[in-house]
C-alpha cells in the first residue's frame, strides 16, 4: 500500500517554474504575432524584426525559440496535430460513432487561425518549398495520416464504415477531401468554409458508408446533436 502511494506521488508532475512559464509565454507571443503578420502582411514580406517588434521582444529572442520563419509554420502544424490527437482521444473515451466524429472533425480542426485563407496558402507553400521544414512537415503529415487511418479502422471494426477497402486508402481519401476543400476555399477566402466542409463530407460519406446502410443528411444532423458535436 505504501509503495503504491509512493509511486502515485512520484508520478505527479511538478508545476513549471517561473522561468519556464515566462519562456513559454514568450514563445507563444512570437508564434501568435508571426501568424498574424503572415496573414495580413504576407510571409515573404514579414521579417524576424517585424515579428519581435509585434511581440515586444528583442530580435535575438526569436532565434532562442525558432531557427527560422519557416519553423513557425512547422510549430503551427504541430499544434494542429496535437488538436487532432486530443480530439481522437476524446472520441475513444466518449464512444462517439466514428462517422459522426469524422463529420465534426473538419469544422473543429479549422477553427481560428485556420479560417484565415492566407494561413492555408502558407502551409501549402511549406509543403512545396525546398526549405529546411519540408521534410519535418511531411513527417508531421505522415503522423496525421496514421491517426486518420486508426479512426477509419475503428469505424470498420464497429461496422460503421465499409470494410472492403483498406483503412489506409480510405484515410488518404478523407484527407484529400478535407485538404482539397481547404485549398479551393483559400482561393476565395469567403464565409463558406463550414458549408463547403459539410457538403464535401456528404459526398464523401456515400463512399465511406457500409454498403448496406444508406445514410441521410437528417440522420447525421440528429446524431451530431446527440453527441454534442454541433458547432
Amino acid at each position: 500500500m505504501v509503495k503504491s502511494q509512493l509511486m502515485t506521488t512520484l508520478a505527479v508532475p511538478e508545476p513549471p517554474s517561473r522561468r519556464e512559464r515566462h519562456s513559454a509565454e514568450r514563445r507563444e507571443r512570437l508564434f501568435r504575432s508571426a501568424l498574424e503578420l503572415f496573414a495580413h502582411k504576407g510571409f515573404a514580406e514579414t521579417t524576424v524584426e517585424d515579428i519581435t517588434n509585434a511581440a515586444d521582444l528583442g530580435k535575438g529572442t526569436f532565434f532562442n525559440y525558432f531557427p527560422s520563419k519557416e519553423h513557425i509554420l512547422l510549430a503551427f502544424g504541430e499544434m494542429q496535430l496535437a488538436k487532432l490527437q486530443a480530439a481522437f482521444e476524446e472520441m475513444r473515451k466518449s464512444n462517439v460513432p466514428v462517422p459522426v466524429f469524422l463529420r465534426s472533425l473538419g469544422p473543429r480542426m479549422t477553427q481560428e487561425p485556420m479560417r484565415n485563407p492566407s494561413i492555408i496558402r502558407l502551409l501549402l507553400q511549406a509543403f512545396l518549398a525546398n526549405t529546411a521544414v519540408r521534410e519535418p512537415m511531411l513527417d508531421l503529415q505522415r503522423r496525421v495520416t496514421a491517426i486518420h487511418t486508426e479512426m477509419i479502422r475503428m469505424g470498420q471494426e464497429r461496422g460503421e464504415i465499409r470494410d472492403d477497402v483498406p483503412p489506409e486508402e480510405l484515410a488518404h481519401v478523407f484527407r484529400q477531401t478535407i485538404f482539397g476543400t481547404l485549398l479551393i476555399w483559400s482561393l476565395h477566402g469567403d464565409a463558406t468554409l463550414l458549408n463547403r466542409m459539410e457538403r464535401s463530407f456528404e459526398v464523401l460519406w456515400t463512399g465511406l458508408a457500409p454498403r448496406t446502410v444508406p445514410a441521410s443528411r437528417s440522420d447525421f444532423a440528429a446524431d451530431w446533436a446527440t453527441w454534442g458535436l454541433a458547432l
